[in-house]
This record gives C-alpha cells, sequence and structure tokens, in this order.
C-alpha cells in the first residue's frame, strides 16, 4: 500500500477514535455533576468547629444534613427552578443517628441550564458551576448577589476519590477562596461527583493577632469557623 495513503487512514482512523473518547452529550456540557430530578436527596456529616475570643470558648458541633431535590416551579424571574428541601439531625452524645428523626431546616432554591447551576441559599444565589467544564474555568460566584465578587475557578476535574468509604472516579473540586496571610485564612471550597452531585464542603475562615514565629495560623486561632460536609449516602425517593 502507498505509504502516503496508508499514513492518511491512519490519521483518519486516529482521529475518529479520538472523537469517540467523549460522548457527545458529556463532552463539556457538566449537568452530569449536578444531576437535577425531583426526589433525588444525599445526606452529609457535618463537623464544625466555632471559635469565639470574647469569651474565649471552642464549640464543636456534629450534625447531619439531608438535601433532596423537591418540586419544580417557576421562579419570579419566570426561570424554571426546583425546591431543595433540606432536613437536619442533631448528634446527641452516643446516642445513634439512626434514632434521631429528621426535621426540616430550611428550603433553597435551585436553577439550572445548559450554563450553570446556580443554588439561592437563604436569598443569596450563588453561580455553583459553570458549562462546559473546562480545567481552571473561572466565574463570579457572587454574580447574582451584592457579597462583591469572588472568583470560583474549576482546581481539577474527573479525579478519582474516596469521601467516607464512598469511592467516587469523576470528582472535580471548585476553589471558591483562598487567602492567608500572618493573622487571617479564609478558604471555600466544594466538591462534586458526576452523576450525583454535591459530595463535600469544606470552609475555613479564622483569625489570630496573637502572631508567633513559625507557628501556623491553623495552631494559635482565637477566632472563627471550621466547617467540614461530606456525603455519607445517595440515592431518589
Amino acid at each position: 500500500m502507498n505509504r502516503l495513503i496508508y499514513s492518511a487512514m491512519l490519521l483518519c482512523f486516529l482521529a475518529s477514535c479520538a472523537k469517540k473518547k467523549i460522548p457527545e452529550n458529556e463532552q463539556l456540557l457538566g449537568t452530569a455533576y449536578y444531576p437535577v430530578e425531583s426526589g433525588r436527596f444525599i445526606e452529609y456529616d457535618v463537623d464544625s468547629t466555632v471559635y469565639n475570643d470574647l469569651p474565649v470558648s471552642v464549640i464543636s458541633h456534629q450534625y447531619r444534613i439531608k438535601e433532596i431535590i423537591k418540586d419544580q416551579f417557576t421562579d419570579s424571574e419566570g426561570k424554571v427552578a426546583y425546591r431543595i428541601e433540606r432536613y437536619v439531625k442533631i448528634k446527641q452524645g452516643t446516642k445513634p443517628y439512626d434514632s434521631i428523626p429528621y426535621t426540616i431546616k430550611e428550603v433553597w432554591m435551585l436553577n439550572a441550564t445548559n450554563k450553570s447551576i446556580q443554588i439561592n441559599e437563604r436569598n443569596t444565589r450563588y453561580t455553583k458551576l459553570i458549562f462546559p467544564i473546562e480545567l481552571y474555568a473561572s466565574w463570579n460566584g457572587n454574580a447574582f448577589n451584592n457579597l462583591g465578587e469572588q472568583t470560583y475557578s474549576y482546581e481539577y476535574i474527573d479525579r478519582q476519590e474516596t469521601i467516607n468509604s464512598l469511592n467516587f472516579e469523576n470528582v472535580l473540586q471548585v476553589k471558591q477562596k483562598d487567602i492567608k496571610n500572618l493573622i487571617a485564612y479564609e478558604y471555600a471550597a466544594e466538591k462534586y461527583a458526576k452523576n450525583i452531585g454535591l459530595v463535600e464542603r469544606k470552609i475555613i475562615n479564622i483569625y489570630s493577632n496573637n502572631v508567633l514565629p513559625n507557628v501556623p495560623i491553623e495552631n494559635r486561632i482565637e477566632k472563627g469557623i471550621i466547617y467540614a460536609q461530606k456525603i455519607i449516602a445517595y440515592g431518589k425517593e
């Protein structure tokens, strides 16, 4: 076979294979990272530690949250939206969680389009994800609220991770904030797994005016909060 013809056929074959690696319906859209369907739920374990300076105290909170996507409706802007009902159960000593009933905590609102996922949390709307999903892509997470510009970005995508003994093949991380100096550390990030949704949230807002040589701020916290939310179960009701 003519070497030139063979090379052309090989290039065509390779190009065809390359196109098949990413199905068109998954190719950058990313909506699979926050599937929107009534009845889908996720449960989380939450650990929150609050540091107070006046009076000095360290208070730990442990509880579980269950988020359920409920009915679809049209919001005040005429857009398709969904209710997210959030339930909570507070840890009570050694009492097992299964013996504690969930109680309704609050209702959030979800807007999902082919361009973004927006969540209205306590009357504040955040742009959680943008599409297409591309590594290092960035956007203003506060574009639809009055909290001031806050740059979110995709720190990594499609990473295998294990969270609370649950294995996920495709996880992305959105870095929402990362500011650190001698007296303050502000960090926020969320992880989303394909076909599941939010699987982990981490927030750190800590402060210390007591600057000590070679002592990181994490070891001399005077005021602030460290919050960790991790998935424990998911499914559909």
